[in-house]
């Protein structure tokens, strides 16, 4: 199934809140990256990425879901038991 990054804004935080629906493969998750890393940069706002609807993560988009983490004003919600294990997997590789 393809990516599906969807933007809006949380009305009681006032952070930017991009969900993400699909497969999320590594030139997804880099767009995704470059994606939240602007929003952070440019508009000096705070990101949740939701990965609910998410259906498949790969070991290396785990990756760059911990680094993405790591900034401190990017938020990862909406991870499932396996989704989280795969981002944990990923933090004891780095």
């Amino acid at each position: 199934m393809p990516t599906n990054i969807t933007e809006s804004v949380q009305a009681d935080t006032g952070k930017i809140m991009l969900s993400v629906e699909g497969d999320l493969l590594l030139e997804d998750a880099l767009l995704l990256e470059r994606i939240a890393g602007a929003i952070v940069d440019e508009r000096d706002k705070d990101v949740l990425i939701d990965l609910a609807d998410l259906d498949f993560l790969d070991s290396d988009s785990a990756a760059v879901l911990k680094r993405l983490t790591e900034t401190g004003r990017i938020e990862i919600n909406g991870v499932e038991i396996f989704l989280q294990s795969a981002i944990d997997l990923a933090e004891r590789r780095s």
